[in-house]
C-alpha cells in the first residue's frame, strides 16, 4: 500500500521558512537542515583552442578554470545526475575586431566520467552572454548535461573539450581542447547501489477452510514470464503445501493451492524452487480449520494473529525554518516532523519511506530551485521489531526524489519506526526578500 502526505514550505528571507505538510493535518513543525554536498573544486588545466580560419589568428595555448557542479553527490543506480560544466575563464578570446552584441555566443562541450562509471556527457549552454568588446576574452558561460548512473561507487568528473560558437554577420566556432586529457577531477558522485524495493504482492481467495480445502492465490509484480512456487507456511518454515505457476506477460498470475497442514499460518508466493524474501510476496494470513474432535468433558480454544497494515503519520504539518539576511544568503535550517511508519503486514516484504520537493515561490517570479533544499535523514527502531530501519543518505531532495527511510525485505518484517531529517535550503545571497513556500510530499510503499 502506498501512503503518502504532502508538506507545504514557507520560507522568510529576514523573516521566516515555513514547511506546511497537508493531505492529513499533520504538523511538520521542524526546519529543514539536509546536508550539502561538498563544495565542487574550481580546476585549472592547459588548452589548445583554434580561433576561426577568417581571423586569421594562430591557435591559442592557454589556461581554462572550470569547475562541475552536480544536482545530486549521493545517487543510486539508475538515477539520473544533472551536470553543469562552468567555464570561469576561457583560453580563448573574440577572434575578431568587431564587438560582439548580448546574446549570441552559445557553448556546448564534455565533460569526462571516472572512476565506477567511465564516458562522456555531452553538456551545452544557452545563447547568453553580455556585450563583448573586439578582441576581448569570452566572459563565463555555464553548460548543462545529465547523464543515467550505471555503477555503483565513486565517480569523478572532469572538464573536457568544449566549443565556442558566436552567431554575428557570420557565424564562426572556437574549439578548445584538453592539452592533456583528463583534466584535473573537479567534482566526485558516490553512487549507491539502489537495490529496488519489492513491489510483488499476493492476494487470497479465502483466509480460512478444511483440511485438504484449495485456495485461490493471486499475484503481481512478479518478473514477467518467471516460474512461481505458491506454498503454504508455518511460521518461518514452509509445510509440504506447494504448487507452481508462470508469471504473465505484466507479472500477474493465477494459482489454486490445496491445503492440509493444519500447522498453516500464512501463504507465500516466490519466484524460484527456494525462497529469497527479495523475490517473494507474503505470508498472506490463512488458517486450516482443526477438525479434531474434542474429547468428552473438553473444550477447544483458538486464537488467531491478524495481519494489519503499512501506514505512517506525521507529528504535524508545519515546518518553520530560520531566516537568512538579504545580501548574505545561506542555510535555512530546520528540522521535519517526526514521521511514524507502522508495518503490521507480518509478510517479507520491506518498505521505502522517499521525499519529493517542489520549487520554492516568493515574492513576484522569485523562485529558489527545489535542487536547494537537502536533508540529512535518520531513522530509529522500536525495540522487539523484526525488522531494522536505515535512514537514507543526506543531500539534496529536489524534484526527483530521495530516500529518507527504509527496511530492507528479509523472512520476517515488520515493526515500528520513527523518521526524522535535518533540513537545510540553500538560499541565495541577494534573493527577494519575502516569503518562499514549496511542497515536500512523502511517499510510503
Amino acid at each position: 500500500m502506498i501512503a503518502e502526505a504532502r508538506r507545504r514550505s514557507t520560507s522568510g528571507l529576514g523573516r521566516r521558512l515555513t514547511a506546511v505538510a497537508g493531505v492529513t493535518s499533520l504538523a511538520l513543525g521542524g526546519a529543514m537542515v539536509l546536508a550539502t554536498p561538498a563544495q565542487a573544486a574550481p580546476v585549472d588545466f592547459a588548452t589548445h583552442c583554434v580561433p576561426p580560419p577568417i581571423s586569421g589568428l594562430p591557435p591559442i595555448d592557454g589556461t581554462t578554470n572550470a569547475r562541475i557542479t552536480v544536482d545530486n553527490a549521493a545517487p543510486k543506480v539508475g538515477d539520473t545526475v544533472k551536470v553543469t560544466y562552468t567555464v570561469t575563464k576561457a583560453a580563448a578570446a573574440n577572434p575578431t575586431d568587431i564587438a560582439l552584441p548580448a546574446d549570441v555566443v552559445t557553448p556546448t562541450g564534455k565533460v569526462t566520467l571516472g572512476g565506477a562509471q567511465t564516458g562522456t556527457v555531452t553538456v551545452a549552454g544557452p545563447k547568453s552572454n553580455p556585450p563583448i568588446p573586439g578582441k576581448a576574452p569570452f566572459p563565463a558561460f555555464s553548460m548543462t548535461g545529465s547523464f543515467k548512473v550505471g555503477s555503483a561507487g565513486a565517480i569523478t568528473l572532469s572538464p573536457g573539450d568544449y566549443n565556442i560558437h558566436t552567431s554575428y554577420i557570420v557565424e564562426l566556432d572556437t574549439p578548445c581542447t584538453v592539452i592533456s586529457p583528463p583534466a584535473p577531477v573537479s567534482e566526485t558522485v558516490n553512487a549507491s547501489d539502489g537495490t529496488p524495493v519489492n513491489q510483488r504482492s499476493i492476494l487470497l481467495g479465502a483466509t480460512e477452510g478444511a483440511p485438504g480445502a484449495h485456495v485461490t492465490v493471486t499475484g503481481a509484480k512478479f518478473t514477467p514470464g518467471s516460474t512461481i512456487t505458491v506454498a503454504g507456511r508455518a511460521g518461518s518454515a514452509e509445510t509440504a503445501d506447494k504448487a507452481t505457476v508462470t508469471a504473465d506477460a505484466l507479472g500477474a498470475f493465477a494459482a489454486s493451492l490445496k491445503v492440509s497442514d493444519k500447522a498453516t499460518t500464512g501463504i507465500v508466493a516466490y519466484e524460484g524452487a527456494s525462497y529469497d524474501s527479495a523475490k517473494a510476496a507474503g505470508p498472506a494470513p490463512y488458517s486450516v480449520e482443526d477438525d479434531t474432535p474434542v474429547p468428552p468433558g473438553s473444550q477447544k480454544l483458538t486464537a488467531s494473529v491478524k495481519s494489519g497494515t503499512l501506514s505512517m503519520t506525521q507529528a504535524g504539518d508545519t515546518v518553520t525554518m530560520t531566516p537568512v539576511n538579504f545580501g548574505e544568503g545561506g542555510s535555512s535550517t530546520g528540522a521535519l516532523r517526526t514521521v511514524t511508519v507502522k508495518d503490521f503486514r507480518g509478510g517479507a516484504t520491506g518498505w521505502s519511506l522517499t521525499g519529493k520537493a517542489t520549487d520554492f515561490k516568493g515574492p513576484g517570479a522569485a523562485v529558489i530551485g527545489a535542487d536547494k533544499l537537502s536533508w540529512k535523514p535518520k531513522c530509529t527502531t522500536k525495540a522487539g521489531s523484526p525488522s531494522t530501519c536505515a535512514a537514507g543518505s543526506p543531500g539534496p531532495v529536489g524534484t526527483a526524489g530521495a530516500t529518507l527511510a527504509g527496511a530492507p525485505n528479509a523472512a520476517l518484517t515488520g515493526g515500528e519506526f520513527t523518521a526524522d531529517a535535518d533540513l537545510s535550503l540553500d538560499i541565495p545571497a541577494f534573493s527577494a526578500s519575502g516569503s518562499y513556500s514549496g511542497v515536500l510530499t512523502l511517499t510510503l510503499t
